[in-house]
């Protein structure tokens, strides 16, 4: 495990402390987490754009082009 130096203003450091001891956690552990949590959304960001470069729009719509045309589930419909 690494040591980090991390520099916050004022303001902002009352509000991680609040945010931390509001779900009964420490601010490295609270930091930790949000630090986490934006890894993985950017990681996320990333990987769609990699997958929706390899999309083939022509084989999608051939796809979708073998779907037989039906009336949506009673459970699936959305009333206006």
């Amino acid at each position: 495990m690494s040591t980090l130096s991390l520099r916050l203003p004022d303001s902002l450091h009352d509000q991680v402390r609040e945010l931390a001891a509001a779900e009964g956690v420490s601010i490295n552990q609270f930091l930790a987490l949000a630090a986490a949590e934006k890894v993985s959304a950017l990681r996320t960001a990333e990987y769609l754009r990699q997958r929706g470069a390899r999309g083939d729009r022509a084989a999608f719509d051939a796809v979708l082009d073998r779907v037989p045309a039906a009336e949506p589930d009673p459970a699936d419909r959305i009333e206006q």
